[in-house]
């Protein structure tokens, strides 16, 4: 018998807003957030009457409808979106349907000539692109559209991958693990704290026959190894709660990439790696959104 999942659609008003929200609803047991930026004119709960603003968006977020039943979550859902004073809807989704959605939903994405990230039903990019990424996003979602992952394979670009390790801290489905594979990197590691991320990521890394990634979940980013190049692609509070450690995996004159973040985050995040000894180098900003890059 094929699986049921309550998806619960929201929208929100900042960034600061969605992860306490997020924050609570991993807690009651929700996975596979796909954050969207929410549109001029739309407003499906949220009060803007201030301005969109950046950061404001759209997410859908999924639990098992079993899990759901039996665990009474109805009424914690109801309480914490009120403390929020957002709406939510709430809708079933078979399994089986599960494919027509996000291929409805998926068009490919490519950073110039660098890098394309399509799915397998996405004809081949004309022009071609230098490095071709296959994704199957499915509940992890992540195909390089969010300003954010694209901005870092934009510094990915100009940043020397061969022989080098490296980690990836937040992986979603991969994307940048396969990109850093793909420039040349002789071991790449991978690592998510969400379920379907790591079962999708491995899915991906198996379809673009990778040869150098591992996957582990992993509840912070402490490791017993060190890397040339840390790739963190998450929040500013996941960053901030795991600073000390992307700091310690980091090899001494490696490199370090954190996004994830507002435009507005970017003078606190560069003072927050500056106090851990990495050096900035450069900004790439896109949409509201940034992506930073240090060394040491």
């Amino acid at each position: 018998m094929s699986k049921e999942y309550i998806q619960i659609a929201f929208d929100f008003s900042n960034q600061d807003q969605y992860e306490l929200l997020v924050a609570e609803l991993v807690e009651l047991g929700f996975e596979g957030f796909n954050e969207e930026e929410l549109e001029e004119g739309r407003n499906d709960g949220v009060d803007l009457s201030n301005g969109l603003g950046v950061g404001a968006g759209h997410c859908k977020t999924f639990m098992l409808k079993d899990i759901y039943e039996t665990a009474l979550v109805q009424n914690e859902l109801d309480i914490i979106f009120n403390k929020y004073h957002l709406n939510y809807s709430k809708s079933v989704i078979k399994e089986e349907n599960w494919n027509a959605i996000w291929e409805s939903n998926f068009d490919p994405v490519r950073v110039g000539d660098f890098v394309g990230i399509r799915a397998h039903f996405h004809p081949e990019f004309e022009p071609a692109v230098t490095h071709d990424i296959l994704i199957t996003p499915k509940m992890s979602f992540g195909t390089g559209h969010h300003p954010t992952t694209f901005s870092v394979m934009q510094l990915m670009q100009n940043i020397e991958f061969k022989d080098k390790t490296v980690y990836d801290f937040g992986t979603g489905t991969g994307i940048l693990a396969l990109l850093a594979e793909k420039l040349g990197a002789n071991k790449v590691h991978a690592v998510d704290n969400d379920d379907w991320c790591i079962e999708n990521a491995i899915e991906n890394i198996q379809n673009n026959a990778s040869k150098v990634i591992t996957v582990e979940k992993v509840a912070s980013a402490l490791q017993k190894d060190q890397y040339d190049i840390v790739l963190a692609n998450v929040n500013r509070h996941i960053i901030e709660a795991n600073m000390d450690q992307l700091t310690l995996i980091g090899q001494p004159g490696g490199i370090l990439v954190l996004s994830g973040l507002l435009i507005e985050d970017q003078s606190d995040m560069i003072a927050l790696a500056h106090s851990k000894g990495w050096i900035f180098q450069v900004a790439q900003p896109l949409n509201g959104w940034v992506s930073l890059l240090f060394n040491r």
